[in-house]
């Protein structure tokens, strides 16, 4: 699996709505960290932990590994380290649990990977809010501290943050007077005017069933506050706002894109071809925009220089639609989480230390795309923060975004994880993200638009399954 396609799809891992259905609730609380039936690994058998990471990258894995020895060193105590790839999760996942053998620890937990556990009773949230509470809730970003908890208990311990950006051609903008593409009609007057001669007005992903396809229209759709669910819990993605987000997605890919069915690797490509004029991703991408990576690097015909494409691109991190209050950004929460019948006394332990001593480490491994959301220590609120911008990214080629990036890139990143929003979970039905990565409703609904079909009757068709779903968990 290449780096391009995990970092970017990590986010999209396939969450766990089919856990209850794959083995009895009971068999997934039996185990814990490490069951009775002999399965356990060296280090439970020595009294130690087990820990997933949700990362399985050669240089990611040695790099956790380091930073699990000096815990081990400082501590004493052992950990067995997994890392699991992402289409293998749910698999492991299931299979672990029918034999006893759940880790103790699971590292990188999307937003609605954490829901789906927790609605599973994979979780140990006390152990999650005693470990913030240790850490001082003062030193994490508050919007992080929200979207991990449900009703106002911790479900698991944010760690880390990336943002979806709408990325763009600056000195095709400028030398077009366009404005910056953070508005609905900016974005489509940028796409109807850069359009053609080669270029693509702007590309984004619309593959049906595809995670990806739903990220992204998703951090479309938010700014025009198109929500999966209002405020009362009911489906709305039929509403006006998010028929009127479906049919500007659906204007924009028609009309001012490229042809076919784009998902990740292909929307990057066509940007780093010097072939589009805009295209969405998230912060991972800044580092293969530098050209610090040599399988990953822009090709466009000024791309001779690696740091081209990275210091003629801008980002957007928030987009506003004609019926939007306010601009919205979409990014995730990633987090450490406590699985139920773990070792919890050993689990706090090592959570604490990879949010103290192990943090900047841990951080380091990909900061273009683990923005810190505990910015620092009591004594130095802000330590975490200024660490990460001087960290390098890159791969074969190193060095700091601050290299490539001004400073309204480097604001917009340590910002936005105080402004990240999501579908359902402010409405308290956080649950249901997890339910629908089986369907995948939205991207379908995507899809439909895309290829023809008017954007009310997709709107429709996807809040009939959504509240589908929606039912079947009540």
């Amino acid at each position: 699996m290449t780096r391009r396609t995990l970092v970017q799809s990590r986010p999209r891992l396939a969450l766990l709505t089919a856990v209850a259905l794959a083995f009895p609730l009971a068999a997934c609380k039996s185990g814990g960290g490490g069951g009775g039936d002999g399965s356990e690994g060296t280090a439970e058998a020595a009294g130690g932990i087990k820990v997933w990471i949700q990362e399985d990258l050669p240089d990611r894995v040695a790099a956790t590994q380091a930073i699990v020895d000096d815990y081990t060193e400082a501590t004493g105590t052992e950990v067995e380290l997994v890392a699991v790839a992402e289409d293998q999760f749910n698999q492991l996942l299931t299979s672990s649990a029918a034999a006893g053998d759940l880790p103790d620890v699971i590292g990188g937990a999307a937003l609605p990977q954490v829901r789906s556990l927790s609605a599973n009773e994979l979780l140990e949230p006390d152990v999650a809010g005693s470990i913030i509470e240790g850490l001082d809730a003062s030193t994490f970003n508050e919007s992080a501290l929200e979207l991990t908890s449900d009703e106002g208990t911790a479900l698991a311990v944010p760690s880390e943050s990336w943002t979806q950006l709408l990325v763009y051609r600056r000195d095709l903008f400028e030398e077009a007077g366009l404005e910056p593409p953070t508005t609905y009609e900016a974005i489509t007057a940028a796409a109807e005017e850069l359009n053609g001669d080669g270029v693509a007005g702007f590309v984004g992903a619309n593959g049906a069933g595809d995670a990806f396809t739903e990220q992204t229209f998703e951090h479309i759709a938010l700014g025009n506050n198109c929500q999966l669910v209002d405020d009362a819990g009911e489906v709305s993605f039929d509403s006006p706002e998010c028929v009127e987000a479906l049919d500007f997605y659906g204007n924009l890919i028609q009309n001012y894109s490229v042809s076919g069915i784009q998902d990740v690797d292909t929307v990057r490509a066509q940007y780093f071809s010097g072939d589009a004029a805009m295209f969405v991703w998230s912060t991972f991408i800044l580092d293969e925009l530098a050209g610090l990576r040599e399988d990953a690097k822009p090709n466009c015909p000024e791309c001779e220089d690696p740091g081209w494409l990275a210091e003629n691109s801008g980002v957007v991190t928030s987009i506003q639609g004609p019926s939007g209050t306010e601009p919205a950004t979409f990014g995730e929460i990633t987090s450490w989480v406590v699985q139920a019948e773990a070792d919890t006394e050993k689990a706090e332990e090592f959570i604490t230390y990879m949010m103290n001593d192990g943090y900047m480490p841990w951080i380091a491994i990909a900061p273009e795309g683990k923005v810190p959301v505990r910015t620092g220590t009591p004594e130095n609120p802000e330590q975490f923060s200024t660490e990460w911008a001087d960290l390098e990214v890159g791969v074969d080629t190193k060095a700091p975004l601050s290299d490539f990036y001004g400073e309204d890139v480097i604001t917009a990143l340590t910002e936005g994880a105080s402004q990240l929003n999501r579908w359902a979970i402010p409405q308290g039905q956080g649950n249901l993200l997890g339910a629908l990565q089986g369907e995948q409703p939205v991207s379908r609904a995507v899809n439909a638009v895309t290829t023809g079909t008017p954007a009310e009757e997709a709107a429709q068709t996807a809040a009939e399954t959504i509240r589908s779903v929606a039912d079947s968990m009540r």
